[in-house]
């Protein structure tokens, strides 16, 4: 497993929070009062840690969470991606206070716990206070001096334990460290310092809008606002004026170059971001989309942005267009690597062995996006991965299928040349624009189909 676990017994300094037979004085306090954000934050990492369920999975998914409240569901959503975003460290700064490895559902509510403490600056007394309530709500009352015993350690005695720690290399799943290799010298490092901190909010403004007073220009016209910024609550949301988007995430759509009534198709559309981009520079854009749910999602936001724009339920490898396309932005359905500030999940539950079935898919979309295209129409091939399996070798694939490469120009990218690559490829990682707030990473190539 990617996902670090707690040490084997070992002879060192440790506590078990136990008082004689096995009682302690915070197990006998009297049943705690509900707290959603923590029973909810404890939901998620347990779904990650056990069954390498994503984070967002969790939050739509869970009973308790569609019931919470917003206020709630957005302090657990921090709360356990602060826990997933150190998890290789926290795991580490946890063992010198055990002797043995404890239950997974313990393990889940000491790494909250511990982020609390060491991350979230939450006072000790509530940081362990709230911990030793959730395991007596869940059932796990045995292990409250436990938890009591050894948060208290953490809180004292912690932060001395981070400052021996590589916190950027444990933070990192070791076969990703080693995949980002092909990135160059140093860039997982960069890549890791990204990853270590919360996302901003970034929007794309709709051509006749104004963006939210309070936003800041990027040098790609992309708008960031600060992290935690609730997007729904900005002047102008429910006018459609502009859509959440990270600035890396609007590149694509912008380097296809589409013209007014091109007829383009946006393949794996959903949620929507760039189908909102070609249809606001002019295109006859169709959007494909093969998940229900998502489509319903992408509707909304269409709705929104007051935007004309075809949708279709289908999978993109088996749908054909009415007539050929101009032109194609498939935004490939992958690892999701590049979007660990958003979603640190996706770095632990992803495997090496994952990698295989998705370049099967990508290449049938490649293969699907051929034969969509007149002669001489553009497609540009993208995906939210840090992974050469699903960039470089994709677009090495997409020429054997028979496309021509279109090497992106400096003078497209003129306001972020450090994302070109020497190939004419973009590629973008966490570890660009730090002094700005980082941005995701995508890589993306642009090809024609030969007349």
């Amino acid at each position: 497993m990617n996902i670090p676990s707690n040490p084997k017994p070992a002879a060192r300094s440790a506590s078990r929070g136990r008082t004689k037979r096995g009682a302690s004085p915070t197990a006998e306090r009297p049943a705690a009062s509900s707290d959603p954000t923590r029973d909810i934050a404890f939901d998620i990492l347990r779904g990650v840690i056990e069954n390498r369920r994503m984070l967002e999975t969790t939050l739509s998914r869970s009973p308790e969470a569609r019931a919470a409240d917003t206020r709630d569901r957005a302090a657990a959503h921090r709360l356990a991606a602060a826990a997933l975003r150190h998890l290789g460290t926290l795991t580490t700064a946890l063992e010198p206070f055990l002797r043995k490895e404890p239950p997974e559902p313990v393990r889940a509510a000491l790494l909250l716990g511990a982020a609390q403490l060491l991350y979230l600056e939450t006072p000790p007394h509530a940081a362990v206070g709230t911990t030793v309530d959730l395991l007596r709500r869940r059932g796990l009352a045995p292990f409250a001096g436990l938890a009591n015993a050894v948060l208290r350690r953490v809180a004292t005695q912690g932060p001395a334990v981070l400052e021996g720690l590589d916190q950027e290399r444990l933070d990192v799943p070791p076969w990703l460290w080693t995949s980002w290799k092909h990135l160059g010298p140093g860039v997982a490092r960069a890549i890791a310092r990204g990853l270590a901190h919360e996302a901003p909010l970034d929007i794309s403004v709709r051509p006749d809008a104004e963006a939210p007073p309070e936003a800041e220009r990027l040098p790609t016209g992309s708008w960031r606002l600060p992290a935690g910024t609730r997007v729904t609550t900005l002047p102008g949301f429910d006018e459609g004026a502009f859509w959440v988007q990270d600035a890396a995430a609007a590149l694509p759509a912008r380097l296809l170059a589409v013209q007014p009534g091109e007829r383009v198709a946006d393949l794996c559309a959903a949620p929507g971001g760039k189908t909102a981009q070609l249809a606001n520079a002019g295109a006859v854009v169709t959007a494909v989309e093969r998940d229900p749910a998502r489509l319903e999602r992408f509707k909304e936001n269409i709705v929104r942005l007051k935007l004309d724009v075809t949708t279709i339920c289908a999978d993109a490898t088996a749908w054909t267009p009415d007539a050929p396309l101009d032109a194609i932005l498939l935004d490939a359905p992958c690892s999701a690597t590049g979007t660990g500030r958003r979603h640190p999940d996706a770095l632990w539950i992803k495997r090496p062995r994952d990698l295989e079935a998705l370049t099967e898919g990508q290449d049938a979309l490649l293969s699907a996006a051929f034969r969509m295209l007149k002669p001489g129409g553009r497609l540009v091939y993208a995906v939210c991965s840090l992974q050469k399996e699903e960039g470089p070798d994709r677009a090495a694939a997409a020429l054997r299928i028979g496309f021509t490469a279109d090497p992106f120009q400096p003078s497209e990218l003129a306001d972020i040349p450090e994302a070109l690559t020497p190939e004419g490829w973009l590629r973008t990682h966490p570890g660009l624009w730090p002094e700005l707030g980082g941005m995701d990473g995508f890589f993306a190539a642009r090809f024609i189909r030969p007349a």
